[in-house]
């Protein structure tokens, strides 16, 4: 057919032509059930498809001979425009399925990453991204069959996928992995899915096999016991981090700026400009009576108000790096700085509040707790942090 044709050939003006004389025909189908939208899918004709859609957006959703509709089309081949214009036209047309597959499960078998990460960014909801297929795969269990390293290591870090899901043979991706060929692809795999806290045993750098129904039973009393922060929905891990970040801040930074605003001992009532030395209303108390405290709870107050503050901008900014797990790790060590200097300001204010005859024994203990509970948070962040300098090394080796 003559429309047929000029979308696959990319004539843009004797198709624009074509649709103004007889626009139906683009909802004519070939012997293979096939519309024009499909071909100029297929070929990534990004002008056509937008003529076609602009005649008829309904064709979007029709399917040729095999099922699939042009968005499966364009997936398949890679058409990153295309699918762009095809989603923003009908959305609904991506969460067609195809002999048990998604539209994601397309895009794994032919290997089209960027395609995938589109689609994922657009709908990716939790529970299309873990859709199966007739066998109980998922897009994970098809990128670990098949070694697609940076898809795996997309599908773990930027996605929701269920990190120790099965198939119908009760296969998990370690499985599936311990079956193909051995490679040298196969010790990156494996530390990403450690990484990614899937559940696996190694022996001699490969997966030893366990029973996988005491797998599964293990692994689902593990989650009804600690129900797992990441990967739950669209917006765990990252997301639930960072709100608890923003709250924790944002009492910090209250507290603080109540503190700097009203500090211990309170403030002058009246001036004494005769008294050594002089006194004037509304001044701290503590600036006359405990001078170099007055100093240490100054410096630590503002560091910690500061400090949380830093948190808050960046988190209210939404700079692409703050979806990237290492901005969770930086902003953490920030909040190790500001319960830190909140702890000194506390300890300085409980000083300075103290009566004389009580100070020889509250004092001392009050330093001891202090410092011992810095020492133990300087423990958890530096340990944090190695983690987090062990995994990137990782990441770049693999």
């Amino acid at each position: 057919m003559p429309l047929h044709v000029a979308s696959m050939l990319g004539h843009f003006d004797f198709v624009n032509e074509i649709l103004s004389r007889k626009p139906q025909l683009a909802r004519e189908s070939d012997s293979q059930r096939r519309l024009p939208l499909h071909i100029a899918s297929a070929k990534g004709h990004v002008e056509i498809v937008k003529a076609l859609l602009s005649a008829h957006p309904e064709t979007c959703l029709a399917h040729d001979r095999d099922g699939r509709n042009p968005l499966h089309l364009a997936a398949i081949k890679g058409r990153y425009q295309v699918v762009k214009e095809l989603m923003q036209a009908q959305p609904h047309a991506a969460r067609a399925m195809v002999e048990q597959e998604t539209i994601l499960h397309l895009c794994v078998k032919h290997n089209q990453l960027e395609v995938l990460k589109l689609l994922v960014g657009s709908m990716g909801d939790h529970e299309f991204v873990n859709s199966k297929d007739g066998d109980g795969n998922n897009i994970l269990h098809l990128a670990v069959a098949d070694k697609q390293i940076e898809t795996i290591n997309f599908l773990l870090l930027d996605t929701t996928i269920e990190v120790n899901a099965s198939n119908t043979k009760r296969e998990t991706y370690t499985d599936i992995l311990a079956q193909g060929p051995k490679d040298v692809k196969d010790r990156q795999i494996i530390r990403s899915l450690k990484r990614a806290d899937a559940v696996e045993l190694e022996t001699e750098g490969l997966i030893e096999k366990i029973p996988q129904n005491w797998i599964s039973e293990m692994w689902s009393g593990y989650k009804k016991l600690f129900p797992p922060l990441t990967r739950k929905n669209r917006h765990d891990w990252l997301d639930k981090k960072q709100n608890t970040l923003m709250v924790v801040a944002s009492f910090i930074a209250t507290m603080a700026f109540q503190v700097g605003t009203n500090p211990p001992s309170g403030v002058w009532q009246e001036d004494k400009l005769d008294a050594i030395p002089p006194r004037h209303a509304g001044y701290a108390v503590m600036a006359n009576n405990h001078p170099v405290l007055h100093h240490i709870f100054l410096i630590s107050n503002t560091v910690g108000f500061l400090s949380t503050l830093s948190i808050i901008l960046l988190l209210i900014s939404g700079l692409r790096f703050l979806k990237h797990r290492g901005s969770t790790w930086i902003m953490m060590v920030i909040m190790w700085i500001a319960t830190t200097s909140l702890s000194i300001t506390y300890y300085v204010s409980i000083t300075v509040t103290t009566p004389i005859d009580k100070a020889e024994t509250i004092r001392p203990l009050s330093v001891i707790i202090v410092f011992v509970w810095i020492g133990l948070m300087t423990l958890v962040v530096g340990g944090h942090m190695l983690r987090l300098m062990a995994m990137t090394k990782e990441d770049q080796k693999a």
